[in-house]
C-alpha cells in the first residue's frame, strides 16, 4: 500500500455514483509512432511511472469504489515487465480485464502467462488492410507481426477483438479492412473514426476525409452486415465533426470513466490534461474515494452549473451533458462552451466550414507528423493549442 496522508472522508454527492470503468494507462512508451495517437504530445518529457506496488493499490482502490472493468493501456502496455503481475492482481480483485494492445512484442509465452493469471479480453489494433499503408501509418515494419499475433490470439480462444482507426488514407479501404476481418476469425471489429485530440488534432487537416468519403465507407459497413448479419460484429464510429449532436462524451464527465495517466495523474478523460486551469490530483498524494468524489477536477463539468447558454436551457443536456470538453477547448478556445459538433452551438460554423472546405477544393496538404519523441519535445506544450488559434508550425 502506498503511503498518503488521509483525508477526511466527507459524504459524497448524492448525484454521482461511483465509477464503472478503471483505465491504467501504464507507460507512455510505445514501438509504434502511430499519427493519430491520443497520448498527449508532449509524453516524452514525462518519464515517470507508477511502480508495481502503486499500481497495484490504484487497483485496489478502484475495486473498492465500485469499479468493475480494468483495461490495460498506454502507450504500449506490452513494455511493462510487471504486466502479467497487474492481471493476476485485476483477476483477484475481481475485475473484467481488457489488454488494449498493438501486439508488438507479444510472443506465444507470455501470452500463455496472461492466461494463466486471468486476462479475460484482447483488443489487437491495425492500422489498415495492407502492408504498406499499416506500416507508412505507424511509422514501424509490423503489419506481418501483428498477423501473427492475431493468429495466436486466436489460438489461445480469447474473443478475437480488432481496432482499426480510420482517416481519409485508409476509409476507401474499408471493404478490404472488413475481408481481413472477416478471415482473421474476428467476433468484434471496431471501426472507430480519428478523434483530433493529441496527434490527431496536430495532423487533422492531413486525416479529416471528406463527407463523400465517409458516405462511401458507411455504406459498405451496411452492405457487410446485411449480407452477414452478426456473423462479426461490426461497429463503425463516426467522426463527430460529420454529426449535428454531440456525443454523451464518456457518457458524462466524471460518471463512470475514471483514467490514470502513467505518472499517476488522474484524469475524467483521456485528453482531459489539455485543459488549462485544472489541476489533475495525483493517486500517489490523494486517494481515490476523495478523488472521484471531491477534487475540484472531477466536480469541474458534473452536473450543468458550469453550463452556458446554450447547454443550460437545451433540453437535451441530461443526454449529451454539452458534448465533448477537450473538443469545446480545442475547437473554441473555452472548455465551457458548448461542444460545435452541436448545430445549436454559436460555433457550429467552425465545423462546417472545415468540412465544407475540405470537400469544395485541394487545400495543400502538410507532411504528417509522426508521434516520436523527438516530435514530442518538440512539441512540448501544443495540447493547448486551439482550432481559433492553431497554426502549429510542421
Amino acid at each position: 500500500m502506498m503511503d498518503m496522508p488521509q483525508a477526511v472522508q466527507a459524504k459524497p454527492p448524492a448525484s454521482v455514483a461511483p465509477p464503472l470503468w478503471l483505465l491504467a494507462e501504464l507507460t507512455y512508451r510505445c514501438p509504434l509512432h502511430c499519427v493519430f495517437c491520443y497520448n498527449p504530445v508532449d509524453y516524452a518529457s514525462n518519464t515517470h511511472e507508477l511502480t508495481t506496488a502503486q499500481w497495484i493499490d490504484v487497483m485496489q482502490q478502484a475495486r473498492e469504489l465500485g469499479a468493475a472493468q480494468l483495461g490495460f493501456s498506454g502507450g504500449e502496455p506490452l513494455l511493462r515487465d510487471d504486466l502479467e503481475i497487474l492481471i493476476a492482481e485485476g483477476r483477484r480483485l475481481g475485475f473484467y480485464t481488457n489488454l488494449i494492445t498493438s501486439g508488438v512484442g507479444l510472443k506465444r509465452e507470455r501470452l500463455a502467462a496472461f492466461r494463466e493469471a486471468g486476462l479475460d479480453h484482447i483488443q489487437l489494433s491495425f492500422q489498415d488492410s495492407t502492408r504498406e499503408m499499416n506500416d507508412f501509418l505507424s511509422h514501424t515494419k509490423t503489419f506481418d507481426l501483428k498477423s501473427r499475433v492475431a493468429a495466436m490470439i486466436r489460438e489461445f480462444e480469447y474473443p478475437m477483438v480488432l481496432n482499426v482507426v480510420l482517416h481519409r488514407y485508409n476509409l476507401d479501404h474499408i471493404e478490404r479492412i472488413i475481408d481481413m476481418a472477416d478471415q482473421m476469425g474476428v467476433e468484434y471489429l471496431e471501426l472507430a473514426n480519428t478523434q483530433y485530440y493529441g496527434w490527431g488534432l496536430i495532423n487533422r487537416q492531413q486525416l479529416l476525409p471528406d463527407r463523400a468519403q465517409l458516405e462511401r465507407a458507411e455504406a459498405a459497413v451496411n452492405r457487410y452486415r446485411e449480407k452477414h448479419g452478426n456473423r462479426m460484429r461490426v461497429l463503425f464510429v463516426v467522426p463527430d465533426y460529420f454529426e449535428t449532436r454531440p456525443k454523451a462524451c464518456m457518457n458524462g464527465w466524471g460518471s463512470v470513466f475514471l483514467a490514470v495517466s502513467a505518472d499517476g495523474s488522474a484524469l475524467p478523460c483521456h485528453a482531459a490534461k489539455t485543459i488549462p486551469g485544472l489541476q489533475f490530483p495525483d493517486v500517489t498524494q490523494t486517494r481515490l474515494h476523495d478523488i472521484w468524489y471531491h477534487s475540484d477536477a472531477f466536480n469541474q463539468f458534473r452536473g450543468d452549473d458550469w453550463m452556458k447558454d446554450p447547454c443550460r436551457s437545451c433540453p437535451e443536456k441530461n443526454r449529451d451533458f454539452g458534448g465533448c470538453r477537450c473538443q469545446a477547448l480545442a475547437l473554441t478556445g473555452d472548455a465551457a462552451n458548448a461542444d460545435p459538433v452541436c448545430d445549436k452551438s454559436p460555433h457550429h460554423h467552425v465545423i462546417t466550414d472545415m468540412i465544407t472546405q475540405k470537400s469544395a477544393v485541394a487545400i495543400e496538404e502538410k507532411p504528417l507528423v509522426f508521434r516520436n519523441d523527438a516530435n514530442s519535445r518538440a512539441r512540448s506544450g501544443l495540447h493547448n493549442a486551439t482550432a481559433t488559434g492553431d497554426k502549429l508550425s510542421h
